[in-house]
């Protein structure tokens, strides 16, 4: 590809939707930073056109320097020694050309170097970086960590590490531990406060780290002593500077190969408390994660994109009996599906990005003043439709990711299973898409209230009250049918009054409610844009209509009492 960015109208559609005015309203705060910062935009189009603009950097970024290196960063991998982490030679010099553009701290407020971007922007950034080199991805993209940071940090701490973070040093969250991967609630490493130095302590040991060895950490430590719980575990910032930390050894991974994945060793290293003690897990992970989640699901689109680009050029290219195999029904209805699933899921991926961009800009506006009462209900409004979104976005995504890159290397036939070819790379790095950052299954956990609350139907049915083109008004129509299957099967589930059942069929009904809200985002978007979305939205509708009639006949029939056989 010549660019990452321009050779995909999709992702330029995506970043002209029409909530933008309103995101960019809230995060500029009224374009006030034009008096001081000659870079910052006068207005509306001048702020969509910097979006442009940095987004085709990182798109030729991404074409000239990150997808030639990939390959090679790959086969080499990171490399440990004397307990310090040394980059793939490729991976240097993909980090020393972002850092070179600028593209570091990119939603930091351009008082501390940032360039001040919502949401949505950055992660078309981080979707297109994933498309080429899926590992690099994650080290890049760990610079959001620092929205954390922003958030429940204070003045000085915001003084002293976010614009290091814009000047291009690097993050890691430093989460999960041997006896605690997906239970975060069993974290052990330990925090003791010393007084003679008046900071905090760090001793035990962390594994499965993304970028492990990176400049900046956010810690989940345990700082109340006699506590097995997560009321007990507070967040902290360590900094690699300080030293006491040592890279016990990388693991020998599956795929993304490029990002070192490490056991960390805590010898009583120094850090500092993040925000209020015994919060760590109940209120700043969760914000950490949540955006972890977002991030996820932009390299889970860009690995579906990558896995999309790489079955159509081979199909085209490659010829049997007499003519290209793209010819054949066999090989275009993969094609065509791998296409529909990466729309759908793109569309679910920035919907949700635009509901995350509102409500954390009146959050960050409510720092600053009083928000006014429609500002409060608006703030509530979008803080809950992107909680309730962003399991979704992480959790589909990321199974989609898995099955294109499986469709991908089958479109290739014998070819997809040799080394040469990207596909089997593809295929490798998205297979953790659906385990980090929270499992599919987990994803179901925090998705599963708002399916029994109500809150997904409440969704669709506005969206039902969304106008669609005549073209789309036959799909609109086998929707809505879908959702009253969705609701049935719903208000079956709660009529049993029975949780294991509840908990046994809630990934059925939250990819329900998941197919249901992608088919209408893509008729919608069929609707403002037909030349780029119809053939999609009709495909995955139909793909859609299958999924939601195979849950509801599942759960329709399915009985309480069959439960004990599966446990068997």
């Amino acid at each position: 590809m010549s660019n990452y960015y321009k050779d995909i109208p999709e992702l330029r559609f995506h970043l002209n939707n029409p909530m933008m005015e309103r995101i960019c309203e809230l995060k500029e705060r009224g374009y006030r930073d034009k008096e001081e910062f000659d870079y910052a935009p006068q207005d509306y189009a001048d702020a969509m056109d910097s979006y442009d603009k940095v987004l085709e950097i990182t798109g030729e970024i991404t074409a000239d320097v990150i997808a030639p290196n990939a390959e090679g960063v790959d086969e080499e991998g990171p490399h440990c020694a004397n307990g310090r982490v040394e980059y793939a030679s490729g991976t240097k010099q993909n980090l020393d050309t972002m850092v070179k553009a600028g593209l570091n701290g990119m939603t930091m407020p351009r008082r501390f170097g940032g360039l001040n971007f919502p949401i949505t922007p950055y992660t078309m950034c981080a979707e297109i970086v994933a498309a080429a080199d899926a590992g690099f991805g994650n080290i890049w993209s760990l610079q959001d960590c620092i929205e954390t940071l922003y958030e429940f940090g204070n003045e000085d701490q915001h003084s002293r590490f976010i614009p290091r973070i814009c000047a291009g040093e690097t993050m890691s969250m430093d989460l999960t531990e041997p006896d605690a991967g997906s239970d975060l609630q069993s974290v052990m490493l330990k925090a003791t406060y010393d007084e003679a130095n008046n900071c905090w302590r760090l001793n035990g040991v962390k594994r499965f780290i993304t970028n492990g060895d990176a400049d900046l950490h956010l810690v989940l430590a345990r700082s109340e002593e006699g506590t097995h719980d997560g009321r007990g575990l507070s967040m902290f910032i360590y900094d690699k500077r300080d030293g006491g930390v040592n890279v016990r050894r990388i693991e020998n991974k599956l795929g993304i190969h490029g990002s070192p994945t490490c056991e960390l060793v805590y010898k009583n290293a120094k850090a500092e408390l993040c925000g209020e003690r015994k919060l760590g897990l109940i209120k700043y992970v969760m914000a950490l994660m949540n955006g972890a989640r977002l991030g996820i699901a932009a390299q889970s689109v860009g690995l579906s994109q990558a896995a999309y680009n790489e079955a159509l050029a081979y199909a085209k290219e490659r010829k049997q009996f007499g003519k290209a195999i793209i010819e054949f029904p066999a090989v275009y209805d993969m094609l065509a599906s791998i296409k529909a699933k990466l729309d759908a899921g793109r569309a679910l991926l920035y919907q949700t990005a635009r509901y995350v961009d509102i409500y954390k800009a009146l959050d960050d506006i409510a720092r600053e003043r009083k928000l006014t009462p429609e500002e409060r209900k608006e703030q509530k409004t979008y803080a809950k439709l992107a909680d309730s979104f962003t399991p979704l976005a992480k959790g589909m995504n990321s199974e989609y990711a898995n099955q294109n890159a499986y469709d991908c290397i089958q479109v290739h036939g014998g070819s997809g299973f040799m080394m040469e070819y990207a596909c089997q790379r593809i295929y490798r790095d998205a297979r953790i898409t659906s385990i980090y950052e929270g499992t599919t299954q987990l994803q179901t956990v925090a998705a599963i209230r708002y399916v029994t609350n109500g809150a997904y139907a409440a969704t669709l049915h506005e969206y039902e009250l969304i106008p669609c083109s005549p073209e789309m008004e036959d799909l609109m129509e086998r929707v809505k049918e879908m959702t009253r299957k969705f609701e049935a099967c719903t208000n079956a589930v709660k009529a049993a009054q029975n949780q294991e059942l509840q908990d046994f069929v809630a990934r059925r009904l939250m990819e329900m409610a998941a197919v249901n809200v992608m088919s209408h985002l893509l008729i919608q978007d069929a609707t403002r844009a037909p030349e780029l979305f119809t053939k999609s939205a009709h495909v995955y509708v139909n793909y859609a209509e299958a999924e939601v009639e195979k849950h509801f006949n599942f759960i329709r029939k399915f009985q309480a009492d069959e439960l004990a056989d599966y446990r068997k």
